[in-house]
């Protein structure tokens, strides 16, 4: 292979397999940890690893990203034809789905940076596959490129993971000097002895869900000292979250708050249709007309948006957001960082 076209291979191929793959490590690190550390907490990649589009099959899209950009690492560094016909099949349903993604951003108006360049160097791959295979290219000869693209590889996938595993993930703790006028009023409707939980919940959002199961412990545990209060944000991108905010809504109406949000944590995303929010209101035998007529209430539909308007007056960045007394946990921070909230609130109620 001559020099100038050594470099274009390089340019084409290797550099954006590469930055393709070390970002992809990047954004599997958020989408592991509790709380981002790379993305900015409820910024746009925040954002979007809180939507159904996040992951497949319960695998955060990001591993698929690293495994695809992996794969075609290794086939940009096999000669012949065989391994540029794979290569170019690979980088097109690669590609193909880069620019689905990039349409699912444009149609939430909400935009991952990380996310854009992962799906740029899909499209530049595919660009560069089809230019290899028109031209017949593939990478020099020897054993020395070989060992030197395995290694580039290995660096661009462990690194990002070493270095975002070696941080530690932001936590966002507000002083009660600083708590906006809305938990004000709830802790003040609270019996004195108690603590106030607020949260602001999106039953589809996978990090609402996460959080209400290391919580829901607690909240059981200390139920006669605690006063729960569940404010519904339905966020657009969550196709069933506004289902299921009216039935949260109505089972409180009717009696039985607690027992259907945790049935709505609890089932799968994909049934917190219509259907499916009936059949849960007639599991915790509810009456079924006086259900329906709730969520039909324009009155229900209002509340919603009160209480979303009461999120966005926070100013809290994303979802899960809870206040446990003065205490802001925003992000799943996991089980212990709860407990600790939890235990420092009713310490100041003993």
């Amino acid at each position: 292979m001559r020099k100038s076209n050594a470099v274009s291979y390089v340019l084409l191929l290797v550099l954006p397999v590469l930055v393709g793959l070390a970002v992809s490590a990047l954004l599997l690190v958020d989408y592991l940890r509790p709380a981002p550390v790379f993305c900015d907490m409820g910024g746009g990649c925040d954002r979007i690893r809180q939507t159904a589009y996040s992951s497949v099959l319960g695998v955060p899209l990001p591993a698929f990203g690293m495994l695809g950009f992996l794969t075609l690492g290794v086939l940009t560094w096999l000669r012949g034809p065989g391994a540029r016909r794979i290569e170019l099949g690979l980088a097109a349903i690669s590609a193909l789905v880069a620019a689905v993604l990039l349409l699912i951003q444009v149609k939430l108006a909400t935009f991952c940076p990380y996310c854009t360049v992962v799906d740029a160097c899909a499209l530049l791959v595919f660009a560069g596959a089809l230019l290899r295979v028109r031209r017949e290219a593939d990478p020099p000869e020897g054993r020395g490129p070989v060992l030197g693209g395995a290694a580039a590889l290995s660096l661009a996938a462990v690194v990002p993971l070493a270095i975002g595993y070696s941080r530690p993930a932001p936590v966002a703790p507000v002083a009660s000097a600083g708590l906006p006028d809305v938990i004000s009023a709830e802790m003040q409707k609270t019996p004195a002895g108690k603590v106030t939980v607020v949260d602001f919940v999106d039953f589809e959002c996978p990090f609402c869900r996460m959080t209400h199961q290391e919580l829901s412990p607690m909240l059981d545990e200390h139920a006669s000292r605690i006063r729960v209060v569940r404010k519904q944000v339905p966020l657009p991108m969550h196709p069933h979250a506004i289902h299921a905010a009216r039935a949260a809504c109505c089972g409180e109406q009717l009696g039985k708050g607690d027992a259907m949000a945790d049935a709505l944590f609890r089932v799968p995303a994909e049934d917190l249709t219509p259907e499916g929010c009936e059949k849960l209101a007639l599991s915790l035998s509810l009456d079924l007309p006086a259900f329906r007529s709730c969520v039909q209430n324009p009155e229900t539909d209002a509340r919603i948006q009160k209480e979303t308007a009461e999120f966005r007056a926070t100013h809290a960045r994303g979802l899960p957001t809870i206040f446990i007394g003065d205490q802001k946990i925003e992000g799943a921070q996991g089980r212990e960082k709860l407990e600790q909230a939890m235990s420092r609130a009713l310490s100041t109620k003993s």
